[in-house]
């Protein structure tokens, strides 16, 4: 499912250049459940978007679901995360004057669906991850552990084969936190997703099937 070959990143931030990702090379099969930890800085972040098409590697290939992400044009790149990559983000990202129906609607929105699937298939993913009856409501109407299932949500509308969730839970108390982890948990044994989890909580690492531990850039525990 994901192949990262000999990826590096590097950044030039005040004159100095600053390596974010140095030589990884790592393989996710389909279907795994992996874990990322690692201390603040150590790239964890960086490894995600760049495997979600988001964040250009300096060199290296990053090969999903068959695909060398970054040989794709941008509109190729564009459409290949549109069907086959969903992203969750620690800091929810939810349009503040969109209904939690609206804003999970929005991929199948760029995606050309019509008005009456983009619904359905809104309202259907907001009932898997338990909040069909808050639908109308807006971000500030909800939790912050609802605002998260929202983005879930909105992360697996289109049915994507992977789903990269970047620190879920760091926004969250500890038992909202653990609840989203549960979920994305159903989520990988009920759907078969392939998930990628960023998280410093190494409680919630080993909740996966394989946790892998990066420091300076480098992956330094493989996980197998």
């Amino acid at each position: 499912m994901i192949e990262i070959n000999n990826v590096s990143k590097t950044y030039k931030m005040g004159g100095q250049r600053v390596n974010a990702l140095k030589e990884v090379t790592l393989s996710i099969k389909e279907g795994d459940y992996t874990a990322v930890t690692g201390p603040s800085g150590s790239g964890k972040s960086t490894l995600l978007f760049t495997i979600g098409g988001l964040l250009t590697p300096t060199v290296g290939d990053v090969i999903v679901n068959g695909s060398n992400v970054y040989q794709l044009k941008l509109h190729e790149r564009a459409k290949f995360r549109r069907e086959n990559i969903g992203f969750i983000f620690q800091t929810f990202e939810l349009l503040p004057y969109l209904t939690a129906l609206e804003n999970v609607m929005l991929p199948l929105s760029i995606a050309g669906l019509s008005s009456y699937e983009q619904r359905e298939r809104s309202l259907e993913a907001l009932e898997k991850v338990g909040l069909g009856y808050r639908a109308s409501h807006k971000p500030s109407e909800l939790s912050g552990g609802e605002q998260q299932r929202v983005a879930v949500a909105r992360g697996i509308v289109n049915d994507p084969n992977t789903l990269l969730a970047d620190e879920p839970t760091g926004n969250l108390d500890q038992k909202t936190g653990d609840e989203i982890i549960r979920l994305l948990r159903e989520l990988n044994e009920i759907d078969g997703q392939t998930i990628l989890l960023v998280t410093h909580d190494e409680k919630k690492a080993k909740l996966s099937d394989r946790a892998i531990s990066m420091v300076d850039g480098s992956i330094v525990n493989n996980g197998d």
